[in-house]
């Protein structure tokens, strides 16, 4: 039976978490925003999942800077500086005493609305700013059964549409490649560019080893992702061969071993695409695990969140 990244066993210990509201914290019951929001009539919003491990966050700076750029990039004003942000966000999790297995979803809109509209100069208030800390993690399971995907006939688009670098609110083309993927009994959708390229996952990062060499999409059809980025620089601090490189279904079909990334899972291994299993094309033999390049990275990416786990933009 097919399943997403998130699928997990629900923590108990959500039930009774405070999220964070423009800085007051609320328990989970009792966390609402106004229907008038900018994110829930319009997806007009920019945001970040964060990992804790050990009391900090991983690559933190990398992920507020992310989340700043996007928001200059749709005119939108935060309304507070990067410190005072992550100083909201450890507000948070202090107040729910966590300290690791810890995902947070950090989500900023334009803010309230004065009417259902889609125009910023109608909004009537500063950015809404949400914290949501909670207890997951992914299983383990997912990296010894591996994943499934199926290429989904919806496309990345072009920047002059909607730039696919912009992590927004707005996930419909996501969504819609999901659901067909989940419909062919996938649990994730490879998606392609405008020339039919491999750009993306629909929610995850995509790789392939081919003889040795990690390839990864170009990076111009999805969004720059922090965790893709460390694993390109893993490789290369490691001596793997990695290319950002346009590539076909053709070269996917014939790689040797396959992975997806993303702040949530680290790495997870692609067992099959589109019904053909990951491995050599003059192989028979049955998948039975990551292969040893996949292995290697995803050590060396735990490795490297613990190492860079902090509670500060430093």
């Amino acid at each position: 039976m097919p399943q997403s990244l998130h699928d997990i066993k629900i923590d108990p210990r959500n039930a009774e978490i405070l999220i964070s509201i423009n800085g007051t914290l609320y328990p989970r019951d009792k966390a609402m925003i106004s229907v008038f929001d900018s994110g829930f009539i319009l997806g007009d919003g920019v945001w970040e999942g964060l990992r804790l491990v050990d009391g900090g966050v991983p690559f933190l700076h990398a992920h507020v800077e992310r989340l700043y750029e996007g928001a200059k990039a749709i005119f939108m004003d935060v309304g507070i500086s990067p410190q005072e942000l992550v100083k909201r966000l450890f507000a948070c999790i202090d107040a729910n005493r966590m300290r690791d297995g810890v995902h947070i979803r950090l989500m900023v809109t334009r803010g309230v609305k004065a009417t259902p509209y889609q125009d910023p100069r109608v909004t009537i208030s500063p950015a809404t700013i949400v914290i949501i800390p909670e207890y997951k993690s992914p299983s383990p399971e997912k990296f010894e059964r591996g994943m499934t995907l199926h290429t989904v006939n919806v496309r990345r688009g072009a920047p002059d549409v909607q730039d696919q670098k912009l992590n927004s609110h707005s996930k419909l083309n996501c969504i819609t490649a999901c659901v067909q993927a989940m419909n062919a009994a996938a649990d994730e959708a490879l998606m392609l560019d405008p020339l039919g390229f491999v750009a993306t996952c629909n929610s995850t990062h995509f790789f392939i080893v081919r003889r040795g060499e990690v390839w990864t999409s170009s990076g111009q059809y999805c969004i720059p992702g922090i965790t893709r980025g460390n694993m390109i620089r893993l490789c290369k601090d490691s001596g793997i061969p990695v290319f950002e490189k346009q590539f076909s279904l053709y070269d996917v079909y014939g790689a040797d071993e396959a992975f997806v990334t993303g702040t949530f899972a680290g790495l997870i291994p692609v067992r099959e695409i589109d019904g053909r299993p990951v491995r050599h094309p003059m192989s028979t033999a049955e998948w039975k695990g990551a292969g040893p390049v996949s292995l290697k990275l995803s050590g060396l990416y735990k490795a490297l969140c613990a190492r860079e786990a902090t509670r500060s933009l430093r």
